[in-house]
C-alpha cells in the first residue's frame, strides 16, 4: 500500500494512514542505518513508533516490505542531492565527473553505505536493488550524455547502454569504497579512476 500524503486531506483517514506509514519509514531507517537490517525486528519499530503491529502490517507486507520503502526513500533523496548541483560546471563532461565525484562523497555517510551499499542488495536481491536505483539514476545520466553528443562533448553513440555502462561503474565503485578499510582513500582513488574513465568519451 503507497499513499500519496500530498494529496489526501488532513485529518482524513487516508491522511491518519500517510502519517503512520511515513513514521514508520522513519523510524525504520534510523534503526536501520544504525543497526542494519539483520539487526532491526519489527516489535522494537513498533514500539519506537508508538503504533500496533496490526497498523505495521497495515502499511507493509512484512519487514522486508518496510526496508524496501527505506531504502527507495533513500535512494530518492541521493538522486535529488546530486542532481541539485548540476550546473555547476560550465563544461558537460567535467559536469558528468562532478556528479560521479559528488555521488562517492554521498556514499561515505554511514547511513548510505549500510542501506544502500551492504544491505539493500543482500535484502532485495540484486536485480532489484538494481531496479530501484537504476530507476533514479539512468533517467538523469541519459539526459545528460544526450547533451553532451549533441554539443559534440562526447562522441556519438547509443545512449542507453552507456548510460547503463555508466551507472554499473558507479554502483561498483560505491561497492568498493563501501567495502574497504580505509574508505577516505578508496573514495579518492575512485574518483580519479571514474574521471579518467569519463574523459575518455570526449572526441579524440
Amino acid at each position: 500500500m503507497h499513499t500519496d500524503s500530498t494529496n489526501v486531506k488532513p485529518g482524513s483517514k487516508a491522511a491518519q494512514s500517510a502519517a503512520t506509514r511515513a513514521k514508520l519509514v522513519k523510524i525504520a531507517r534510523r534503526l536501520f542505518a544504525k543497526q542494519g537490517y539483520s539487526g532491526v525486528g519489527t516489535e522494537e519499530v513498533v514500539k519506537r513508533a508508538g503504533v500496533t503491529r496490526g497498523a505495521l502490517y497495515h502499511q507493509f507486507e512484512d519487514k522486508k516490505d518496510l526496508f524496501r520503502a527505506v531504502y527507495e526513500q533513500v535512494e530518492q533523496e541521493l538522486f535529488e542531492k546530486v542532481t541539485s548541483r548540476a550546473g555547476s560546471e560550465t563544461d558537460p563532461v567535467d559536469e558528468l565527473k562532478a556528479g560521479a565525484r559528488y555521488w562517492l562523497e554521498l556514499c561515505l555517510e554511514p547511513e548510505v553505505q549500510r542501506i544502500v551499499l551492504l544491505d539493500a542488495p543482500a535484502v532485495l536481491g540484486w536485480h532489484e536493488w538494481r531496479e530501484v536505483g537504476g530507476r533514479w539514476g539512468i533517467e538523469a545520466i541519459e539526459g545528460a550524455l544526450t547533451l553532451c553528443m549533441e554539443i559534440g562533448a562526447i562522441d556519438r553513440q547509443p545512449v542507453s547502454p552507456l548510460a547503463h555502462v555508466l551507472m554499473g561503474a558507479l554502483d561498483e565503485a560505491a561497492l568498493y569504497v563501501a567495502e574497504s578499510d580505509d574508505k577516505t582513500t578508496a573514495s579518492a582513488e575512485m574518483a580519479q579512476v571514474l574521471e579518467r574513465m569519463i574523459d575518455t568519451l570526449r572526441p579524440r
